[in-house]
């Protein structure tokens, strides 16, 4: 009964099964009914990819200076295609300083229908009414669950792997300066698993040409594009 009819739990085994005159204990139908291999409803994995292209999430992460301050950069992703549609850095955020990031992300009606952010106490109420403004529904994720938005905390893991980890950050300006250069490699050259080996800005397949491939250091020097040769 319940291999044809996977989505049904115990008790309406138990029912049906007494509608056939059979009367047996809730406790028993549970030790013979074969486990689920994953979750009994919709996961928040399938949220994610179902609403990709209406999804947006934000986060923070630091950096430490030459001088030992901490910056703080904000990273605001679309799903869609995992373009960083807007990053800033400051030494104090604040409410008002992040629903202006918000703004200058999303201008001219380009909001997405959702965006996601973590609990911390910056995203108060300013934020939350700033959301709510631009006609955004803001998802909190729930406490220590990075998993929850995954997205954003994969690109900041690139962003530390690839770039930031490797470079000395003098003030505000150098960082933002660099993270520039980051994010135009990011859009341009740098492929995605997720986007099926393509960049976000997507990447046409050029003709085989051995031999003939120069190479261009992009991000400080840090990595490089491929393109062929010149005739």
């Amino acid at each position: 009964m319940w291999k044809a009819n996977p989505t049904w739990g115990s008790p309406r085994i138990v029912g049906e099964l007494q509608k056939l005159g059979i009367d047996v204990a809730k406790s028993t139908v549970e030790r013979y009914r074969p486990r689920r291999d994953g979750p009994p409803s919709a996961s928040w994995k399938t949220f994610l990819e179902s609403h990709a292209k209406d999804l947006a999430s934000m986060d923070f992460f630091m950096v430490p200076t030459v001088k030992f301050k901490i910056l703080f950069v904000l990273v605001i992703l679309s799903h869609d295609r995992r373009r960083i549609v807007h990053f800033n850095v400051t030494e104090h955020p604040t409410a008002q300083w992040t629903a202006q990031q918000l703004v200058e992300a999303f201008p001219f009606d380009s909001a997405p229908r959702y965006i996601l952010r973590d609990g911390d106490s910056i995203y108060g109420s300013t934020v939350r009414q700033r959301i709510e403004s631009l006609g955004i529904a803001g998802i909190q994720t729930a406490p220590a669950s990075p998993w929850q938005n995954p997205y954003v905390e994969r690109v900041i893991g690139s962003i530390r792997r690839e770039f930031v980890d490797h470079v000395v950050v003098l003030n505000e300006r150098h960082l933002r300066r660099l993270l520039r250069q980051y994010a135009n490699y990011y859009h341009e050259w740098r492929l995605h698993r997720s986007l099926q080996m393509d960049s976000p800005n997507r990447r046409a397949a050029r003709p085989a040409n051995p031999g003939n491939v120069v190479s261009f250091q992009v991000a400080h020097g840090l990595h490089h594009y491929y393109l062929p040769r010149a005739a």
